[in-house]
C-alpha cells in the first residue's frame, strides 16, 4: 500500500496539534518526581526568528525531550524580553505605540516557534512589557530602596546622543553604544544605582561553586569584569597645604621607587591643585580636552600618553621624595581613586610617560645577581626581585615587602590595607519610554517618596505618542506625570526615567516557576521545587551583561526574604554562532538564511536536524545548503526504511528483550548495533550534548538496518530484531526530530506519542559478540585477519595465530621469537 511522499508540512503540523490538545508539555510543580528546569535566554520580539534562534531552542528542545523520557518532571518554558529601544525606533517609524508593534511581533515569532516544534508549555508564557510582570519588579524596586540598595546620585554617565539615554558600563562596547554604535559622551546627570558593588565579593566567591558547570571562559569574564584587586590605601601630603590625595595601589613594594604623581581629568582636587598656577587655564584646557575623550580609549594600553603639570607637589610618604603632580588622560576616576602614584622603572604606562616628559625613574626592584641601569633601560622592569633603594626594606623579596610596607605605613597613619574593584554601581535609569517606570515621585517638601505598593503598577501611557529624534514623550505629559505627594498630599511628579531592560531579564526565569500568579511575585513552593535552573542556554555576548545581573538579582532577592537561592543557573551551556560565508548572519553581509523558507522547503526536522549536525553546540556552525539537503535526504531514507517494511514491523518497543526467541547469527549483530546506539546516544546526550556524534550513531544504525532488512525479513527472530532496532532509532531521534519520529512510530503501530515514551537502556549482554575479529601481524605489519570465539584465551589465540596460512607464507625460512598478543584487537609475530 505504501505511505506516499514524505510530506513534512503536513506532519508536522498534525503532531503540533496533537501536542497541543493532549498538553504533552504542559507541567505541573510535583514532589513526587525529580524536576529538570530547561531554559534558553528568552528572545526580543523583533518579529522574525533568526537561525540564531533556531539553534539556540532546538538545542534546549533535544534537552527538554531527553530529559522528559529519562523520567524527569521537565519544565520547558518560553517568554518575550520586550521592552527596549528597538520597538520604540520602530514605533517612531512607523508612528505607532511601541506596545502595538511589540505584541503584534510576539504573535508572529510564537507563531513561528510553535512551527518548529519546540516542546514549551505556553501556558507559562510571559512578556516583560505586561504591566502583571513589572509590577512585581516595581515591588522589588520599592524595598530595595528603603534597604539601601537603590539610591540615587549626580555623577557622569555614558550617554549615547543617538539613543538618547544612558548606558550602563557594561553596555559602552570600544568606546561605542553596544546597540547603534554611536560613540558614546560623558554627560553629568541625576540617575538611579542598583549597590551591585555590595555583593562584589559574594559575586566573585560564588564563581568557584560554578567551575565544571560553565564555561570556563564565562567565569574568567565575570571575574575579570569584577576584579578585584587586594593592595594599600596611600596618604600623599600636598605641598603647602593640610590636604593629601589618596591613592590605591597594588604595588606598595615599589612605593620607594614613586617620582610623580598622576591624576584623572575629573578629579575634584585639580582646581584646589592648580589654585594660583600661571598656567591654569592650559591645565583646564586639557582636562576638558580629556573629559570629553572616550573613557575606554583612555584606557587602552596603545593609547599615547599625555599629560600636563598642575603646578602642584606631593610628598612620598615613606622618603619625603617631593613628587610632581600631573593631570593625565590614561587616569580614569572610578578605578582606585582616580590618583596614581607612578613608578615608571617598574610600570611601562609610567615609564612612557616619564620617558616623554623627562621625569626622573628610580629602581627599586632588582632581579636576582643583577644591577639594572636607569639610563639602559628600554622598558619598565615588572619582573619580580629583591628590593633595592628602599632603606629598611633593602634585601627583601618584593612580595614580602608588600605587606611590611603597609604594616609599616599604618602604624604612621599614611596608610592602610585596602581592596578595590573594577565593578561599579549598576546605572539602571534610561530616560527613553519603552521600558518600566520607577516606582518614585518628587514632592517639594517630601524629597524622594516611593509609589505605595497598593498602587501598583505604575503604568506607562497607552496614548503617548513618540517624538520623531527618540526623545521620550514621558516628561511632556502631565497626565503622567503630574500626581500627588502619598506622603503629605501635596503636587508631586512621578519620575520619568525607565528602567535598563536588563532589570527585567535578571528575574524572568523565577516568574516562570508561577507565571499565572497575581498575589505575589513567586509561589514559594513552586520557587523552591523548580529552581534552580538545571540548564541555562544561550550566548556568550550575554557573559557579563545579563549573566553578572541575574546573579546579583537572584542573591538580593534572596536577602529579601523572596527565595532560598544564591545562583539561578546549575549548568551553562554558551552555544556558537550561525555563520554563512565565514562571517555572522546579516543583512547588511547578504548572507541571511531565512528559517521560514527553510522550513517551507525542507520541514521542521530537517531544519532541526541540520543545525544540530552541523557542530557541535558550542561551536560556531557554518551554514550548508548542501547541509540541510543530506539532513532532508536521511529522513526520506527512515521514511522508506519504514515504508519497506509496513506491515512487517511490530509494536515490540525500543531495546526489547527476545524472551523465547532464539535470534539468529544476523539478528545478534542487529542487535548489538541497536544497543550499542542507544549506549552511544545516551552518552553524547547526558554528558556533553554532542548530538552531532548522537545523530551519527543513529545514522549507522539506519545504514546497518538497509544492510540486514532483507535478509531478517522473512523470519519471526528477524522481524522481532527489524522491530527493536526500528524502534529504537525512533526514540533515539525523536529529541532531534520529534515529527517524523511520531509519524513513524504510529504507523509501526504504536499507541500514543513516542514524546511520552521511556528512553530505553542498553544491554550490556547485547554489546557482547560470539565472535572476535583480530588484526594479525608479522614483524609490525598487517598479514590477514582472523575470527575467534570471545572466550578464547590467549594460548588459543597464539596457536591460531602462528598457523594462519598468511603468516605461515610470511615466517616461511625464519624463526618465531615472539608473539604478541593485544586482547580483542591483534597479535603481532616477530621473527627473523
Amino acid at each position: 500500500m505504501g505511505f506516499g511522499k514524505y510530506n513534512p508540512d503536513q506532519i508536522e503540523e498534525k503532531w503540533q496539534k496533537t501536542w497541543t490538545d493532549k498538553g504533552t508539555f504542559h507541567v505541573e510543580t510535583d514532589e513526587s518526581r525529580p524536576k529538570y528546569y530547561v531554559l534558553e535566554m528568552f528572545p526580543y520580539p523583533s518579529g522574525k526568528i533568526h537561525m540564531g534562534h533556531v539553534r539556540n531552542y532546538s538545542i534546549g528542545d533535544v534537552v527538554a525531550r531527553y530529559k522528559r523520557m529519562q523520567g524527569f518532571n521537565v519544565m520547558h518554558p518560553m517568554g518575550w524580553d520586550a521592552f527596549g529601544l528597538p520597538a520604540e525606533n520602530a514605533a517612531i517609524k512607523n508612528k505607532t505605540h511601541p506596545a502595538e508593534w511589540t505584541y503584534a511581533n510576539i504573535d508572529d515569532m510564537r507563531s513561528q516557534l510553535s512551527r518548529l516544534g519546540f516542546s514549551y508549555d505556553w501556558r507559562r508564557e510571559i512578556a516583560t512589557c505586561n504591566p502583571k510582570y513589572y509590577k512585581w519588579e516595581q515591588e522589588f524596586i520599592l524595598k530595595f530602596l528603603e534597604k539601601g540598595l537603590l539610591y540615587r546620585k549626580k555623577s557622569p554617565v555614558n550617554w549615547c546622543e543617538t539613543c538618547h539615554t544612558v548606558l550602563a558600563n557594561e553596555q559602552v562596547e570600544d568606546g561605542l553604544c553596544w546597540r547603534c554604535d554611536t560613540p558614546v559622551e560623558q554627560k553629568e546627570l541625576e540617575q538611579w544605582f542598583m549597590r551591585i558593588t555590595d555583593y562584589a565579593d559574594e559575586l566573585l566567591e560564588s564563581l568557584e561553586d560554578l567551575k565544571g558547570s560553565w564555561p570556563d571562559r564565562v567565569l574568567a569574564m565575570q571575574k575579570n569584569w569584577i576584579g578585584k584587586s587586594v593592595g594599600a590605601e596611600l596618604k600623599f601630603e600636598i605641598e603647602g597645604s593640610e590636604e593629601t590625595i589618596s591613592v590605591f595601589t597594588t604595588r606598595p613594594d615599589t612605593l620607594y621607587g614613586a617620582t610623580f604623581m598622576s591624576v584623572a581629568a575629573e578629579h575634584p582636587m585639580v582646581e584646589k591643585l592648580i589654585e594660583g598656577y600661571a598656567d591654569a587655564d592650559k591645565v583646564r584646557d586639557f582636562v576638558y580636552k580629556i573629559t570629553n575623550m572616550d573613557r575606554f580609549l583612555r584606557s587602552s594600553d596603545d593609547l599615547e600618553k599625555e599629560g600636563i603639570f598642575t603646578g602642584a607637589y606631593c610628598i612620598n610618604p615613606l622618603n619625603g621624595r617631593r613628587m610632581p603632580i600631573y593631570v593625565a588622560n590614561f587616569v580614569l576616576m572610578g578605578y582606585g581613586t582616580g590618583a596614581v602614584m607612578a613608578v615608571p622603572a617598574h610600570d611601562q604606562r609610567d615609564f612612557e610617560f616619564a620617558r616623554k616628559y623627562d621625569l626622573p625613574m628610580q629602581i627599586v626592584i632588582s632581579p636576582e645577581n643583577e644591577t639594572l641601569d636607569v639610563e639602559k633601560m628600554t622598558e619598565a622592569y615588572s619582573a619580580p626581585g629583591n628590593l633595592v633603594n628602599s632603606e629598611k626594606f633593602n634585601g627583601m623579596p618584593n612580595e614580602e615587602a608588600k605587606a611590611a610596607i603597609v604594616d609599616y605605613l599604618a602604624e604612621s597613619g599614611k596608610g592602610k590595607k585596602a581592596i578595590n574593584y573594577r565593578l561599579r554601581d549598576w546605572n539602571i535609569s534610561r530616560q527613553r519610554f519603552w521600558g518600566a517606570p520607577i516606582p518614585v515621585v518628587y514632592c517639594d517638601k517630601c524629597g524622594v517618596v516611593p509609589v505605595p505598593s497598593e498602587d501598583l503598577p505604575v503604568v506607562l501611557p497607552e496614548n503617548a505618542v513618540m517624538n520623531e529624534d527618540g526623545r521620550s514623550p514621558l516628561p511632556q505629559m502631565e497626565e503622567f506625570y503630574k500626581t500627588t505627594c502619598p506622603k503629605c498630599g501635596g503636587e508631586a511628579r512621578r519620575e520619568t526615567d525607565t528602567m535598563d531592560t536588563f532589570v527585567e531579564s535578571s528575574w524572568y526565569f523565577l516568574r516562570y516557576t508561577c507565571a499565572r500568579k497575581e498575589d505575589g511575585a513567586f509561589d514559594r513552593k513552586g520557587l523552591d521545587y523548580w529552581m534552580p535552573v538545571d540548564q541555562y542556554i544561550g550566548g556568550i555576548e550575554h557573559a557579563i551583561l545579563h549573566l553578572l545581573y541575574a546573579r546579583f538579582f537572584t542573591k538580593i532577592l534572596r536577602d529579601e526574604g523572596y527565595t532560598g537561592l544564591s545562583e539561578p543557573f546549575a549548568n551553562l551551556l554558551t552555544q556558537g554562532m550561525v555563520l554563512k560565508d565565514g562571517s555572522k548572519m546579516s543583512k547588511s553581509k547578504g548572507n541571511v538564511v531565512d528559517p521560514s523558507a527553510m522550513i517551507k522547503k525542507y520541514g521542521a526536522d530537517a531544519t532541526r536536524l541540520f543545525i544540530l549536525f552541523a557542530s557541535p553546540p558550542e561551536k560556531d556552525l557554518e551554514w550548508s545548503d548542501q547541509g540541510i539537503e543530506g539532513s532532508f535526504r536521511f529522513l526520506n531514507r527512515i521514511w522508506r526504511l519504514v515504508e519497506d517494511l509496513e506491515g512487517k514491523l511490530a509494536p515490540v518497543g525500543a531495546c526489547a528483550a527476545p524472551e523465547g526467541i532464539k535470534l539468529s547469527s544476523d539478528a545478534k549483530d542487529l542487535r548489538r548495533k541497536e544497543h550499542d546506539t542507544i549506549r552511544r546516544v545516551s552518552s553524547d546526550m547526558q554528558n556533553k550534548f554532542q548530538f552531532n556524534t548522537a545523530i551519527a550513531a543513529v545514522m549507522e544504525l539506519v545504514n546497518e538496518l538497509y544492510s540486514l532488512k532483507d535478509k531478517l525479513v522473512s523470519t519471526d527472530d528477524g522481524k522481532f530484531a527489524l522491530s527493536s532496532a526500528v524502534s529504537s532509532a525512533l526514540v533515539a531521534l525523536s529529541p532531534m526530530a520529534p515529527h517524523i519520529c511520531e509519524e513513524l512510530w504510529n504507523k509501526i503501530g504504536y499507541n500514543g506519542c513516542v514524546s511520552e515514551v521511556s528512553w530505553p537502556e542498553y544491554d550490556e549482554e547485547a554489546l557482547k559478540t560470539d565472535e572476535l575479529l583480530i588484526i594479525l601481524q608479522v614483524n609490525g605489519k598487517m598479514r590477514g585477519k582472523m575470527s575467534v570465539p570471545a572466550s578464547a584465551d590467549k594460548e588459543e589465540i597464539k596457536k591460531q595465530a602462528v598457523d594462519h596460512e598468511n603468516v605461515v607464507k610470511h615466517t616461511e625460512g625464519k624463526t618465531i621469537r615472539k608473539v604478541i598478543v593485544v586482547p580483542g584487537k591483534l597479535v603481532n609475530i616477530v621473527a627473523n
